[in-house]
């Protein structure tokens, strides 16, 4: 090709020599979810899984309309409209092998920031029959202590006083569903895709909270029709950078101004039960099982936990990937024992799963040299995260005597974290975390009080009344501050 080709449905026939194209009817496309929240995982996961499916069998009803709440998805919205709603998915081997594939399964997307009216009527269109979610782990509005829906939010105020205004996906999903129960339309299935424990069961709660303040009686008729499956998903997929796009640029004189990078692997696992019927996803892969809960439960506490020890005590250190962690034998022993000493005694057997390989894999997934992950991104939200990935093992672990050695030193390196805001090389950290002042505050206070930082308790719950864990805790916190050198205390620790 002699000129760059830009990203398009007209542009395809071209590109399809060179590039695996879409062969099916984009034009034929039904919107059959709405998904919410349209980032990188999304468009590696669920919009690759219904791609597939739309591939390789003759069904045309299930095509995906992308739905962004905040401001900060105006971007992506301008681009994906430019590109026909077509973005280009690149997946790096460990090897090297490149697997590049454009992806066609979206065909619109609304900013609910400028009309969401149009939202509210595409979630209670007849063909609707799925509103999935990608919503980050601090969407869902919940107290991290204790689970409970937080009503003081004040989008969440002025959607109680003006539903037909909605800001937050409680308002858009209660007010959609009126429409349809209005109407005499079945309920749509609300299918969370975040890395929430039960994440089915926090969407269920939390939305029948919702509208049992706004209208108890749509809350009842909500309650008794919606399904909310849990669900387990795993991709890795890096935030894009311009790496990806010259990428395409230099391979194929392709323009992607957003495309997505990932690793092979990939994982779902769903409970079967819809509301109003779903995709046969199981010819593609998919795994339909009556209960997700050991399946995430592993998933959560290994994969995610792991990608957190690391990233942590990696951004500390100065190292700048993950795989570069794991290129670090004393990181990658540390998250091994981690695995190993911690998290494997607490989860008892999993149905038709090897632990021992599972963990194996995740070795070699996380240390994938051309899927470099940073650790600011894997660091990000780390107050939604640790509480729901990490802190379980380590209440566990308290509750039946077993180590609590790697998790202790984790919550101690997380409040350095906090504190200091650079690393061991004197470089600013990238903290990205709704909480990122209060965590500061309460780490700043350290010095003074080896305690101060288990003193959120809407995070740390009880666990500084527990002297076994508050002893280790402070042991770690003295090393951290007074010696220095995570990596040497890790070591020493291993």
């Amino acid at each position: 090709m002699c000129t760059e080709m830009e990203l398009n449905q007209e542009n395809l026939a071209s590109l399809s020599s060179q590039i695996t194209c879409p062969t099916y009817d984009r034009k034929k496309l039904k919107t059959g979810i709405v998904h919410v929240g349209v980032g990188g995982f999304h468009r590696s996961h669920q919009a690759y899984y219904i791609h597939q499916l739309l591939e390789k069998h003759d069904t045309l009803d299930w095509g995906i309309c992308g739905v962004g709440l905040r401001e900060g998805d105006r971007n992506i919205a301008q681009i994906l409209k430019k590109q026909d709603y077509l973005y280009t998915l690149i997946v790096q081997h460990p090897s090297g092998e490149v697997n590049t594939e454009v992806i066609g399964s979206m065909n619109d997307f609304i900013l609910a920031v400028d009309t969401p009216n149009l939202v509210l009527e595409k979630m209670a269109h007849a063909d609707t029959k799925i509103v999935s979610l990608t919503i980050t782990e601090g969407g869902y509005n919940f107290n991290p202590s204790n689970g409970e829906f937080n009503f003081e939010n004040p989008d969440i105020q002025q959607e109680l006083q003006n539903p037909d205004k909605p800001k937050t996906i409680f308002g858009y999903l209660t007010e959609a569903l009126k429409k349809r129960k209005e109407a005499g339309l079945p309920p749509f299935t609300v299918l969370s895709c975040d890395n929430i424990q039960h994440n089915g069961d926090m969407a269920a709660k939390m939305l029948l909270a919702f509208a049992q303040k706004q209208d108890a009686e749509l809350a009842k008729w909500i309650e008794e029709n919606v399904s909310f499956p849990n669900t387990m998903v795993d991709r890795i997929t890096p935030v894009t950078t311009s790496t990806e796009m010259d990428y395409l640029q230099n391979t194929y004189d392709l323009k992607d101004e957003w495309p997505v990078v990932c690793e092979p692997f990939i994982q779902w696992v769903v409970e079967d039960k819809f509301a109003n019927g779903r995709p046969p996803l199981e010819k593609v892969g998919v795994q339909f099982v009556p209960d997700v809960s050991p399946y995430e439960t592993m998933k959560i506490r290994l994969l995610n936990a792991g990608h957190s020890v690391l990233g942590i005590t990696g951004a500390i250190h100065g190292h700048a990937t993950i795989n570069v962690c794991m290129e670090d034998a004393v990181f990658a022993k540390f998250m091994r024992q981690y695995m190993d000493q911690e998290v494997t005694p607490v989860l008892g057997t999993i149905e038709g799963m090897d632990l021992e390989k599972y963990k194996d894999s995740l070795e070699e997934r996380f240390a994938n040299p051309n899927i470099k992950d940073s650790v600011g991104r894997i660091c990000s939200e780390s107050s939604a995260k640790l509480p729901k990935f990490l802190i379980p093992t380590l209440q566990e672990n308290l509750a039946s005597g077993g180590s609590i050695d790697f998790a202790t030193f984790i919550l101690a390196a997380w409040c350095y974290y906090s504190d200091k805001g650079i690393n061991e090389k004197n470089e600013p950290l990238e903290i990205i975390d709704a909480m990122k002042d209060e965590l500061h505050e309460a780490a700043s206070a350290t010095k003074e009080d080896s305690l101060a930082f288990l003193k959120l308790t809407k995070l740390f719950d009880n666990l500084i009344d527990n002297k076994r864990f508050t002893d280790k805790y402070t042991e770690y916190i003295q090393k951290l501050y007074q010696e220095g050198g995570i990596r040497s205390l890790m070591e020493g620790m291993c």
